[in-house]
């Protein structure tokens, strides 16, 4: 059979997968992804004002309110990094994500907001109550949940196990920059996945890593930022001090058995920095790929990888 890429618009990008199959399967396959990805999207967006996740957003404090399951999957995950990371992954950034200019602000950023954030910690894991037996959820007090850094990576988590559930044993799905590889490709080899090169200017590849059985997932800072003044502002929120996060890192990529958890802890590693996110990713056995710009050139770290990568 003919090695094909199905394909769909999702989360601002596009939902692929890779793999062997007939036209007929082709078909079942595109539609099933396509809605699966939908379901997600619907749930967990903070783009679409009537998404499930933004109903809880408005919902008043203090009320439980009915959640779809796989928006409880993901705030339940991010419950769980955001005590491992001691607060560094932190959903409640919502408000800060505005105020710089990002998500659904499209590059509008609001200098009065950012002044009045700057210097405050968030801790959303202290006022978001979750009833996981009741599919529920209720927070106790303001804050706008966004799961950006994270639920891309439970998408394809998602595309997987519905390719797998079909019949599908070998294949690779992703969404954006996350993905997940079953198995091989037809001829045998790993499928292989491009690091791209830390450019804000061009795409381009670096390297490449191969993959099987394996998620990977890469945070960034010179793809999505805005431009205030002289000054370049990732889009990633460091909720310790919130504002950005700022230092030498310009990509992480972390390989896991889960695209959902290797998305949220790139995101971990990039809030870190070069120094503190290669001792935390040690000390949790994290495979991290860390790109830091020093001195005009990019230097290469790598935690958990053995010699010959």
């Amino acid at each position: 059979m003919t090695l094909r890429t199905l394909s769909g618009p999702a989360m601002g990008s596009r939902w692929t997968v890779r793999l062997a199959c007939d036209n007929a399967q082709a078909a079942v396959l595109t539609t099933l992804c396509a809605q699966a990805v939908e379901a997600v999207e619907q749930q967990t967006s903070h783009w679409r004002a009537d998404s499930d996740l933004n109903r809880l957003n408005g919902a008043p404090l203090g009320a439980w309110v009915d959640l779809p399951a796989h928006l409880m999957c993901v705030l339940e995950m991010s419950a769980k990094i955001a005590r491992t990371s001691d607060g560094v992954f932190d959903i409640g950034v919502g408000a800060l994500v505005q105020a710089w200019g990002f998500g659904p602000a499209q590059g509008v950023a609001d200098t009065a907001a950012i002044g009045a954030m700057m210097g405050k910690a968030i801790r959303s894991s202290e006022a978001l109550e979750l009833d996981m037996a009741a599919n529920r959820a209720r927070k106790t007090a303001a804050m706008t949940l966004d799961l950006s850094g994270i639920a891309k990576g439970y998408g394809v988590d998602v595309l997987a196990d519905v390719v797998g559930k079909a019949g599908v044993s070998q294949f690779l799905c992703g969404l954006d920059g996350e993905f997940v590889a079953r198995g091989t490709r037809p001829d045998g080899q790993p499928w292989a996945i491009a690091l791209e090169q830390p450019d804000p200017t061009r795409r381009a590849g670096r390297s490449m890593i191969d993959l099987r059985d394996r998620a990977i997932a890469t945070s960034g800072s010179y793809r999505h930022f805005v431009t205030l003044g002289d000054l370049r502002v990732s889009h990633t929120m460091n909720p310790r001090t919130g504002g950005p996060a700022v230092g030498k890192l310009v990509s992480v990529s972390v390989l896991h058995d889960s695209c959902m958890q290797a998305d949220a802890w790139a995101t971990v590693l990039m809030v870190l920095g070069d120094q503190a996110g290669p001792e935390f990713a040690k000390a949790q056995g994290l495979q991290a790929i860390f790109l830091a710009e020093v001195g005009g050139e990019i230097r290469e770290t790598l935690t958990g990888f053995s010699p010959a990568r």
